[in-house]
This record gives structure tokens, sequence and C-alpha cells, in this order.
């Protein structure tokens, strides 16, 4: 059912709610899983001051983040590809997921709700709305289930 699942990560615990979910179904279907950091190049372009070192401190962020999930999938038995890239982050997903043939995208959800979820958005959510692959999302209480 699942030979590519593409599991995007900004290193916060609402992507490692997820990250279960993504090694199990990887495991389960003997899929290849994708490990994405997209660093959010999109939201420092204003700054002309100190963007550079903003950027280069959250492509280390994406070292780590991407680090850890490959350990955790590879200590499962999983086959992982990891990959950095820069840009907005949704449209680098939904990218990265058609380039791939991602069969499956499994991402975390932060939870928000009303004016918070109003005024910053949800990468998710907009992954949700634009890509054509399937998106599996987990609210990082669904973990303790």
């Amino acid at each position: 059912m699942y030979d590519e699942i593409l599991f995007p990560t900004d290193g916060e615990p609402a992507s490692q709610a997820a990250l279960d979910h993504a090694v199990e179904l990887a495991e389960r279907y003997d899929a290849q899983l994708h490990v994405l950091y997209v660093v959010d190049t999109a939201a420092y372009a204003s700054f002309d001051a100190g963007a550079e070192t903003i950027v280069g401190a959250l492509k280390e962020q994406g070292e780590a983040a991407v680090e850890s999930t490959v350990e955790t999938a590879e200590d499962a038995g999983v086959r992982t590809v990891s990959t950095i890239v820069s840009g907005s982050p949704h449209e680098e997903i939904v990218e990265h997921a058609a380039s791939e043939g991602a069969d499956l995208i499994v991402m975390g959800t932060h939870g928000r709700t009303g004016l918070d979820r109003y005024l910053l958005g949800s990468v998710t959510e907009r992954v949700v709305r634009t890509a054509e692959t399937p998106v599996l999302t987990v609210h990082p209480s669904d973990d303790a289930q």
C-alpha cells in the first residue's frame, strides 16, 4: 500500500508525536521513510541584518532533528532517506512529496485553535489543502493512546 512515506519534521514535540506513526507504517508496509526538514527562509527574507545567522542556526536545528529522526527509524529497521531544503515549508513539503513519489505524508499538528491558528497559520493545514498526496495528521495527544 505504501512504498514511500514522507515525514516532514521541525524537531518540535508535535513532529515527534507523529514519528511513531510514521515509523510503524513504514515497518508494516516495508516502506522507505523520507525525512525532510525545511529551513523556513521565507519567514526571514525581510531581515537584512542577522538573517544569515538565523538561517545558519535553523540549519543546525534541522540537522539535529533529521539525525535524531533517522536514528529512531533505523533502530526500528526502517530504510531512510534524509533531506534538508530551504524555502516555504508547506510548498517544499508538497513539492518533495510529488518529486519523490510519496504515497503518504505523515505530519504532526501543533493543536492550535482560535486566534493562534488564525494568526500563525498552520503548515500542516496548508499541506493538507494543497497536496495531492494523502496526509495523515497526528495530534500530540494521539501519541499517548
